[in-house]
């Protein structure tokens, strides 16, 4: 029986001591700030009580404390800053601290290719649906015949104008030019792209003068570009010497 009045005796002056405690300290007002727009949710905690609060959206706090208490401030987003209250401070109404922002550095990114992912794997386009180029789809959409159109104002339907008034009016013949030059451009990258300037002139021996020009002479064959299309460089070059043959033929006949 003596052994529990004891302690409760010590649990009572526990808790007068921890209230004398909280009683000798008063509401301390001050707030946070760093380069970071989000401030809100910042721990303040007071080292002596272990009391605990948080910092508003504008960082500002309030808390229970004393001269010579000390203030942690942590967060997952700044580095943890520990600052001892001087009595000053307490009649400081612009009491700030600045805190530090945490740099992650990351050790090493890992890039993954799924090639099984892609449009039609997502169901974004239908499987198998022909791939336009910039050109092509301007092409397709001025000579595509539309049979929807005008199915209100006529029985069975109609099909649009439009691509009767782009052929008389020229525009898909110059529409067909531009899908033209643009495949040519595509094959020309493609052709710059397997093979070196020094390889024209070394291995082939074309004259630096005349490269440019065995390119497009290059890219004119049909049986050429498809192989080149296949990105076979192996067969590309069999027959890319052919037709560098064929070509200095056709420079020395020219300089006669």
């Amino acid at each position: 029986m003596l052994h529990k009045i004891s302690c409760f005796l010590i649990v009572i002056a526990g808790q007068v001591g921890w209230s004398q405690s909280l009683q000798d300290r008063s509401v301390f007002n001050g707030s946070v700030v760093s380069n970071a727009s989000d401030m809100e949710g910042i721990y303040v905690i007071n080292a002596q009580t272990e009391e605990t609060v948080t910092t508003n959206a504008a960082g500002s706090f309030s808390i229970l404390a004393k001269a010579d208490d000390v203030l942690v401030f942590s967060s997952i987003s700044f580095k943890e800053k520990r600052v001892l209250l001087k009595q000053e401070d307490f009649s400081n109404l612009n009491f700030t601290v600045n805190l530090n922002m945490v740099m992650y550095q990351l050790q090493e990114v890992v890039v993954k290719r799924y090639d099984n992912i892609n449009a039609e794997s997502l169901g974004i386009i239908p499987l198998g649906q022909k791939k336009y180029t910039a050109a092509e789809r301007k092409l397709q959409t001025a000579t595509a015949l539309n049979a929807t159109a005008n199915a209100g104002t006529m029985a069975g339907g109609s099909v649009s104008a439009d691509p009767l008034l782009n052929f008389f009016s020229g525009r898909t013949a110059i529409l067909k030019k531009e899908v033209a030059v643009e495949k040519k451009e595509f094959f020309m990258r493609l052709l710059e792209n397997m093979f070196s300037l020094d390889h024209f002139i070394d291995r082939l021996k074309i004259p630096a003068d005349y490269v440019k020009g065995f390119e497009y002479y290059a890219i004119e064959n049909d049986k050429f570009t498809a192989i080149l299309n296949s990105k076979n460089k192996t067969s590309t070059e069999f027959l890319l010497g052919e037709l560098a043959v064929k070509y200095k033929e056709m420079i020395v006949s020219e300089k006669k």
